[in-house]
């Protein structure tokens, strides 16, 4: 029982929470179908159920649903972020109500803050910075960031993690971690949407931006990989102040993203801010293999001579070879109209074998026909892309995890280099970085390695192959073979079985006593009172039998 599971019932307010909010957006029908409500009542959380208002009814659902993310708080707007990015999960109308999400939250009074920074540095932060600001300049869920400067007068920003921010954290993603595998399990329209894999992916996300010495690791391999690049500037790391709930970093005064007035205002040049933009992340990518997976407005400043700063590494792709092969193999065959190539890659990207393999053909064809006469010049990677992840949700096609930042970089990037140059065309800019990847993948010493791991792998099976086969048939007649077949739900049957054969044998005992206690009231010689208490206990048991079978009917 998910009652059981839960820690020492401590997560059990923050669940009624939740359920309250849920019920009052109207979706209490789902928390019954799950059986959360029921569970709090069990554990004596008496629950009132207020009725959706007219005006939350008359919204649809994607609208509810960000509006209760919301009101739940940092936690679950972040998950909604997260699912922001799962376009080939979730339609465009959901995608749309998903990045509607923000994450700036009033922030946390820096006396609140002062005691974990002593901690963090073993002494006075006053003493270390000096024009330390109080004030915030920046404010999300997980951290805030306030300005200052060290001794020798460069400016830096202390990036803060909120106090008691972890715990709540993880009370949070325990509830969604039970609540994934109820829908997983009570409601099979929910099922093709992965809950427990998003909340999982979620988990591990949010877990990497709580550690903020990780966030400036991570920052600092961006820095080493544009080291040579004048063009991109990646903020300094000052190590000797960073730890898990704090990083310092430079400060970089510049005109935000999204002040394209500020922009013309400063003399910058939007055409060339655009292709070094995307030529910037584009090396990401393909080359490094290693990617900013959030690039919107609000994480890049335009710096004077056209060049651009990237901030906020919290959230990070990586591309491994093999998936930065598959990617150069799809964008090359979305350059080429290859339909051949880019059926190939997408069945790569499945592990279900019920796919039609027959329609996605056909509907890639008609994909393929769609911009097979379009200019390079006006090809949107958005749009094809778009395409490309329509038909993996009509095909229950689940990109991986580790493409499905990629995609949305992709789009996002795309947007941004669009607003700065309404005729940028990404795919100008890819040609390039392909031929290098290309160039790379079929060099000698590329082909050489990939040989040297192929011979490698065939060895290793064939001289395992006689162990192998020597074991099973071993274990074949030692009667020790086992097929392990999982259904779900079985467990959940045989629970239901369980008490329904509990009830039968309290129904029989019950008419048992009850036939005993007639024949003991027939008896001269023995007391009335005897039978009156059996009727008594007899009755007792058919309350409880039929409030059982009643709680079961709820439930």
């Amino acid at each position: 029982m998910l009652i059981e599971a839960m820690s020492a019932m401590r997560d059990l307010p923050r669940l009624r929470e939740i359920t309250s909010v849920m019920i009052r957006y109207g979706f209490g029908d789902v928390m019954q179908r799950i059986g959360v409500l029921s569970l709090l009542e069990r554990a004596g959380q008496i629950l009132h159920r207020p009725a959706a208002t007219e005006e939350r009814v008359e919204l649809d659902t994607p609208q509810r649903i960000r509006q209760a993310m919301e009101e739940l708080g940092p936690t679950f707007i972040k998950l909604g972020q997260v699912m922001a990015t799962r376009v080939d999960i979730f339609p465009p109308g959901w995608i749309a109500e998903f990045e509607k999400l923000q994450n700036n939250v009033p922030p946390v009074p820096f006396e609140v803050l002062l005691p974990q920074v002593e901690q963090a540095l073993g002494r006075s932060p006053f003493e270390i910075f000096s024009d330390l600001e109080t004030t915030p300049c920046g404010s999300a869920s997980i951290a805030q960031v306030h300005r200052a400067k060290l001794a020798d007068g460069t400016p830096v920003v202390l990036k803060i993690r909120r106090p008691g921010i972890q715990a709540k954290i993880d009370a949070d993603l325990r509830i969604l971690r039970h609540i994934a595998a109820l829908l997983e399990m009570e409601i099979p329209e929910a099922r093709r949407y992965q809950p427990g894999q998003l909340v999982k992916e979620f988990g591990r996300s949010l877990q990497r931006e709580l550690d903020l010495a990780q966030e400036a690791s991570t920052q600092e391999r961006f820095i080493k990989n544009y080291a040579a690049d004048p063009h991109i500037v990646i903020p300094h790391i000052y190590w000797e102040w960073c730890s898990p709930g704090m990083n310092v970093q430079q400060y970089i005064a510049g005109v935000p993203g999204n002040d394209l007035a500020a922009v013309d205002a400063s003399g910058l040049d939007r055409k060339l801010l655009a292709q070094r933009g995307a030529d910037a992340v584009l090396k990401m990518i393909l080359l490094d293999g290693y990617f900013h997976a959030d690039p919107h407005p609000g994480n890049v400043f335009y710096l004077p001579d056209n060049r651009i700063a990237m901030l906020d590494f919290g959230m990070v792709g990586r591309l491994s070879e093999i998936r930065r092969t598959q990617i150069v193999e799809m964008l090359s065959a979305l350059a080429q109209r290859d339909e051949q190539l880019l059926l190939d890659v997408l069945l790569e990207w499945t592990d279900d074998a019920d796919v039609d393999e027959a329609k996605l053909v056909h509907d890639i064809n008609e994909l393929i026909f769609t911009y097979e006469y379009v200019p390079l010049r006006d090809l949107s990677l958005g749009a094809v892309l778009g395409e490309i992840t329509s038909i993996m949700r009509e095909h229950h096609i689940v990109l991986p995890t580790d493409l499905v930042l990629l995609f949305k970089a992709l789009i996002t990037l795309e947007g941004l280099g669009r607003q700065l140059d309404p005729d940028l065309r990404m795919v100008d800019h890819i040609e390039p970085f392909l031929k290098i990847a290309l160039v790379d993948r079929y060099s000698p010493s590329a082909l050489l390695k990939r040989g040297k791991r192929s011979v490698h792998d065939i060895f290793s099976v064939l001289s395992g192959l006689p162990r192998d086969v020597a074991r099973l048939v071993k274990e074949a007649r030692r009667g020790r073979v086992k097929i392990d077949l999982d259904i779900k739900r079985l467990d959940h049957f045989g629970h239901q079985l369980d008490r329904s054969s509990n009830r039968l044998t309290m129904g029989v005992l019950t008419a048992s006593l009850f036939i005993a206690s007639s024949i003991v009231m027939t008896v001269e010689r023995i007391p009335v009172w005897v039978g009156l208490f059996g009727y008594l206990i007899a009755f007792a048991n058919s309350l409880f039998i039929v409030l059982s079978i009643w709680r079961s009917n709820r439930e």
